[in-house]
């Protein structure tokens, strides 16, 4: 069973990571999604800044489950054991941080221009609403 939920954990982690990447843009359909898109972020950012020393709970929990196993703990963490090298060469891992940067960038200015434009056409808040009240 150990061995399930430690393979459970892996896909929930890359579902977590391809969120952290790309959730900013379902708050293009769901606009509220946001805040709980900027939590994963800034938390995917500060477990990633060594000084830090902040643990990711799913590794940790992976772990864990290995170690049930009689496993080791993930040599590295989740990145670099199931991605560097495997997915995306180190040699990129530059060039990733900048799309990625860019892609938060984007999802949350589309979201922001897109809350603006669904406050503006249900009638609230408009000068022509507020200059007839009355």
């Amino acid at each position: 069973m150990a061995g399930v939920l430690a393979s459970a954990t892996v896909v929930v982690h890359f579902i977590a990571l391809i969120y952290i990447g790309l959730g900013g843009f379902l708050a293009w359909k769901w606009p509220k999604s946001i805040f709980v898109h900027i939590f994963f972020a800034l938390w995917g950012v500060a477990i990633n800044v060594p000084a830090l020393g902040l643990p990711c709970p799913l590794t940790a929990l992976e772990d864990h489950f290995r170690h049930q196993q009689g496993l080791s703990s993930l040599p590295g963490g989740f990145n670099e054991y199931y991605i560097y090298d495997d997915l995306i060469p180190r040699s990129w891992l530059p060039a990733v941080a900048v799309i990625a940067f860019v892609a938060l960038i984007v999802s949350y200015v589309g979201a922001f221009v897109l809350w603006r434009r669904r406050r503006g056409s249900n009638g609230s808040n408009t000068p022509d609403k507020v200059a007839t009240a009355g």
